[in-house]
């Protein structure tokens, strides 16, 4: 049996730490900063990935893949880039025993190289929009790491587009962010928040940056990803140009977007109690688990083959199921095992249920012990399924909704919330007069402006006092 977890309430940080590791997520590296993923959590990217390549598809989008290694030169071609990723960059100096004539960045994003092909492949409007999307690992040399979150390599999709206008482009950044954003609600069952970063919080390069945002069980906030309009110096800075309909040559306005393993991170922050780690249903890598009880051989091997019957059923119905009859641990322990992993049901299977045709289904997420056990008869085993794991996504949703809106205050100064910002955390919502001197007082408190909300209640700037364009959302963050 795993040692007991750290308290969730008072000791957040240490219990991400524990849980991540004892449940076999992923594990330590011999490299700084970089971690490995072990099954089960690679299992959890792999569900993620195979749903959202789908909606990205449906967005025109088609896979491809570029080099790791990109000469030094292409990032050097946009100096807002380069100067945007240039702390974070880790570069190839030698290969094959001798110094490079030209230094080699390992890919910190992959825009430089692609519009590079970019400019190859389109010289006409009949080759407008170009969308591609890469599923490949970026590294960028983060001195302060924390596995899922932020570490030296991490795993993630980009999306790279080209459009003949403005207009095309950037209904092509919000479509993105539209996806995210689904894909996080109804797949993760985490509550986001869209909006625009701020000039400062910029990707370096772009005109716009999208973000989602949402806020972690101890207060703060967490960018969960972006989607970027990028400034139409970016293209041109690399020589993409295309006829018109009209004749004429003209540079496409292009469009970047990113969806990380950070993901990962987000859901167990959001998810997690003190048991351990509760996994949304429509992602978990293990939905059911089916637990055979008995005491004798003769009763092992009865309860075990029906137990096998009933994984086969609900796996033709597409259940990600397992059953385990390991004869070494009581059923106590393995009941501790698998909730601590998180998956949503437990299918308990004894010697009486046998007799009554049925079998015991155990929901994760229900607190009240005695309320947990469900009693299902066979024949109706799959469709219960089914409508406990919906149940216990919506469930999950809403508590994360609920939590998220208790923690949402209307804020007007920066005197007044700063402290409570920086000693419990939460979401402030207030004014900003879209200076960045006042923008970066924030600091002070730990905080920053996370995104600028569409939602205006608030006439003056949190700092300054001076009228306020619009509102923003203020929070420690990640």
């Amino acid at each position: 049996m795993s040692a007991q977890l750290p308290d969730i309430k008072t000791n957040f940080a240490e219990w991400y730490n524990e849980v991540i590791y004892q449940t076999e997520l992923i594990d330590m590296s011999p490299t700084r900063g970089c971690f490995v993923f072990r099954p089960y959590g690679f299992a959890i990217w792999e569900n993620i990935q195979k749903e959202l390549d789908k909606k990205i598809k449906g967005l025109g989008a088609q896979n491809a893949y570029f080099p790791l290694l990109i000469p030094d030169s292409f990032l050097r071609k946009e100096q807002k880039h380069i100067e945007g990723f240039s702390p974070e960059l880790a570069v190839v100096t030698h290969g094959g025993g001798k110094e490079l004539e030209e230094k080699l960045v390992v890919r910190p994003t992959s825009e430089t190289i692609i519009y590079h092909m970019f400019a190859r492949w389109i010289t006409s409007w009949r080759d407008l929009p170009l969308k591609v999307n890469q599923w490949a690992n970026v590294v960028r040399w983060e001195m302060r790491t924390r596995p899922f979150v932020r570490s030296l390599e991490f795993l993630w999709q980009e999306g790279h587009t080209a459009h003949a206008t403005h207009q095309e482009a950037l209904d092509m950044t919000l479509a993105a962010l539209n996806v995210y954003k689904d894909i996080y609600e109804n797949l993760l069952a985490v509550p986001v928040i869209p909006g625009q970063k701020t000039p400062h919080e910029r990707f370096a390069g772009a005109e716009r940056t999208y973000t989602i945002e949402s806020l972690m069980q101890d207060g703060k906030a967490l960018q969960m990803c972006t989607s970027h309009l990028l400034d139409h110096s970016f293209p041109a800075s690399f020589d993409i140009a295309f006829q018109a309909t009209d004749g004429t040559q003209q540079v496409p306005y292009c469009t970047s977007w990113g969806f990380t393993t950070r993901s990962i991170g987000g859901l167990i922050m959001m998810h997690g109690d003190q048991t351990g780690l509760v996994m949304p249903p429509r992602i978990a890598p293990i939905q059911a688990v089916i637990v055979p009880i008995f005491k004798t051989d003769e009763e092992r091997a009865l309860v075990c083959e029906e137990a096998d019957k009933i994984q086969k059923e609900l796996q033709t119905h597409g259940f990600s199921v397992t059953v385990d009859n390991d004869a070494s641990r009581t059923p106590g322990a393995k009941f501790y095992h698998w909730e601590m992993r998180g998956v949503p049901v437990r299918i308990e299977l004894g010697p009486r249920d046998l007799q009554n045709d049925q079998v015991v289904f155990v929901n994760r997420i229900e607190q009240d012990k005695a309320k947990k056990k469900t009693f299902i008869k066979k024949e109706l085993v799959a469709t219960m399924l089914k409508t406990l794991l919906d149940a216990i996504h919506d469930t999950m949703f809403q508590a994360a909704s609920a939590r998220m809106k208790a923690n949402w205050f209307q804020a007007d100064n920066l005197a007044d919330f700063g402290k409570t910002m920086a000693d419990t955390g939460g979401l402030f919502q207030t004014g900003w007069c879209g200076d960045e001197a006042c923008e970066l007082k924030a600091k002070e408190y730990q905080g920053s402006i996370r995104c600028v909300y569409p939602e205006k209640k608030h006439a003056t700037c949190f700092v300054c006092g001076k009228p306020s364009p619009s509102d923003v959302l203020v929070a420690k963050a990640y």
